[in-house]
C-alpha cells in the first residue's frame, strides 16, 4: 500500500483547483495589494498579468509536462524524461519547498490563532499601535506560537494522508470556491464604506511617475512567486494528471484563478483600509496589524474579522497541502516507501525546522546567518535560489533536452499547429529562462 490513496485526479476541474490552490497562498492577500499599491496601481498590475499570461502559462506548461510525462516525483520525473543528471533541478525542488513549508507553517499558525482570537472576539482593538504590540507580544512567544504551527502542520498532514482524490481534490473543491465567495463578501462590504472609493483609485489608477524599472521587475518577481514556480507542487500535480486532460487549457485556467485571486484580495484590503485612513504600505502588518483595526470599527466586525481569517487559513492551507504533497511524493516514488512513513518523515523534519524559524521571532531573534534571521535566511534561499534554479532546469530540459516528450504531451487531447508549438517552444526554452535569470539577479 505504498501509494495507493494517491493515483491521479478525479476530475480536471479538481486538478485544476488544487493547481490554483497551490498558487493562491497568502501573498495573494497581503503581499498583492501592497505590491500594487506602492508601485503605480494598474501600471504594476498591467505587466504583472502579462507576464503570467506568457512567461508564466510557458513555466506552468513545462512543469507539468515534466510531470505528466514523468508520472514519479519531480526527482524521478526529470531523470525519466530528461536524463539522470536533470533529476537535481528536481532535487533543488523538493528541498526547496521543504524548506518553505518548514518557515510557511509557521505563519499559517498565526492565521490560526488569529481566526481563533476573532472567533472569540478577542483582538479588535481599534489602535494599530496597541494590535502591533499585540502582534509583536504574540510572536515573540515561541512556545504559542510553536502550538499553533504544530496544529496547522497536523491538518496539512491530515488532508495529504487522505490522498489525492479523496483528500487534496476533494478539499480544493469545497476550500477555493468557498474562499473566492467569503473574499466577494468582504470586497463588497468594504467597497460600501465612505471613504473606500480612493482605496481602488490605488490599486486601479495608472500613476505613471510610480513606475519605473524597479516596480517592472516586481511585477516579474510576484509573477514567478504567484504561481508556486519551481518548488516541485506543479510537477508533483502534474504527474497525477490524465493523459486525457487538456493540459494547455488546464494551465490558463490556472494563470486566470492565480490573476483573480490576488486582485481580489487587493479589493478586499484596500477600500477598507483607506475607508479608515490606515496605512496601505503596511505589508504583512496589513493582515495581523491594520485589518484588526477595521474589524474593530465595522458592524457585526468580529463576523467579518472571522471571514477575513477563514479566507487567510483556506489560502494558506491550499498551498500548505501542495507543498507537502510533493515532499510526499518523491519519497513514496523515489524510495518506495509508504504514504504514512513519508507523510511522517517530511512532517518531523518540518517542525524540526519550523521550530528554529519561529524561535527566531523569539529567544533566537538575535541569532543571524549572514544578516538575516534563521526566519529571513530561509524565506531569501528560497525565493532566490532555490525556485530560480529548479525552474530554469526544469525550462531548459522542456524545451531543449525532452522537447518530444513535451510535444507529445501538449499535442494529447488538443492538436496544435507547428507554429504554435515553435512558440511555445522558444517561450519555454529562451523567453522564460532569461525571464527567471532577470529575477533571479535582481534578487540577488
Amino acid at each position: 500500500m505504498a501509494d495507493n490513496t494517491s493515483s491521479g485526479w478525479g476530475s480536471r476541474l479538481g486538478f485544476i483547483l488544487a493547481s490554483a490552490g497551490s498558487a493562491v497562498g497568502l501573498g495573494a492577500i497581503w503581499k498583492f495589494p501592497y505590491m500594487a499599491g506602492t508601485n503605480g496601481g494598474s501600471v504594476f498590475m498591467l505587466p504583472y498579468i502579462f507576464f503570467t499570461l506568457t512567461v508564466g502559462i510557458s513555466l506552468l506548461i513545462a512543469e507539468f509536462t515534466m510531470g505528466r510525462a514523468g508520472r514519479a516525483g519531480p526527482m524521478e520525473s526529470l531523470r525519466k524524461v530528461a536524463g539522470r543528471g536533470w533529476g537535481f533541478f528536481g532535487f533543488v525542488g523538493v528541498c526547496t519547498v521543504f524548506l518553505i513549508l518548514s518557515f510557511y507553517s509557521c505563519v499559517g499558525g498565526w492565521t490560526l490563532k488569529y481566526l481563533a482570537d476573532a472567533a472569540m472576539g478577542e483582538g479588535l482593538i481599534t489602535d494599530p499601535a496597541v494590535l502591533g504590540q499585540h502582534f509583536g507580544g504574540f510572536v515573540s512567544n515561541a512556545g504559542l506560537s510553536f502550538v499553533f504551527q504544530l496544529i496547522f502542520l497536523a491538518i496539512t498532514a491530515l488532508v495529504v494522508l487522505r490522498g489525492i482524490e479523496e483528500g487534496i481534490e476533494r478539499i480544493s473543491k469545497v476550500l477555493m470556491p468557498s474562499l473566492f465567495i467569503l473574499m466577494l463578501l468582504l470586497i463588497v462590504r468594504g467597497i460600501t464604506l465612505p471613504g473606500s472609493w480612493a482605496g481602488v483609485e490605488y490599486l486601479f489608477y495608472p500613476r505613471w511617475e510610480e513606475f519605473n524599472a524597479t516596480a517592472l521587475f516586481n511585477a516579474m518577481g510576484f509573477c514567478f512567486f504567484s504561481l508556486s514556480l519551481g518548488a516541485g507542487t506543479m510537477i508533483t500535480y502534474g504527474s497525477y494528471l490524465s493523459p486525457k486532460a487538456d493540459l494547455t487549457g488546464s494551465v490558463g485556467w490556472v494563470a486566470l484563478l492565480a490573476i483573480l485571486s490576488s486582485i481580489l484580495g487587493g479589493m478586499m484590503i484596500m477600500p477598507a483600509v483607506f475607508a479608515f485612513s490606515l496605512d496601505p504600505t503596511a505589508g504583512p502588518g496589513l493582515t495581523f496589524v491594520t485589518m484588526p483595526a477595521i474589524f474593530a470599527q465595522l458592524p457585526f466586525g468580529q463576523l467579518f474579522a472571522v471571514f477575513f481569517y477563514i479566507c487567510l487559513v483556506v489560502a494558506a492551507l491550499t498551498s500548505s497541502v501542495s507543498m507537502l504533497e510533493a515532499c510526499v511524493a518523491c519519497f513514496t516514488r523515489q524510495f518506495n516507501i509508504t504514504r504514512r512513513t513519508a507523510i511522517f518523515i517530511t512532517i518531523a523534519g518540518c517542525t524540526i525546522v519550523g521550530f528554529a524559524s519561529t524561535m527566531s521571532f523569539g529567544p533566537w531573534a538575535d541569532v543571524k546567518l549572514f544578516g538575516k534571521t534563521i526566519f529571513d535566511l530561509l524565506d531569501y534561499v528560497t525565493s532566490n535560489v532555490g525556485m530560480p534554479l529548479s525552474t530554469f532546469g526544469i525550462a531548459i530540459a522542456a524545451a531543449w533536452v525532452a522537447w518530444g516528450s513535451t510535444r507529445h504531451e501538449l499535442v494529447q487531447g488538443h492538436p496544435m499547429s507547428e507554429g504554435t508549438l515553435k512558440f511555445i517552444r522558444i517561450m519555454i526554452g529562451v523567453v522564460s529562462p532569461l525571464f527567471v535569470l532577470t529575477v533571479a539577479l535582481g534578487s540577488l
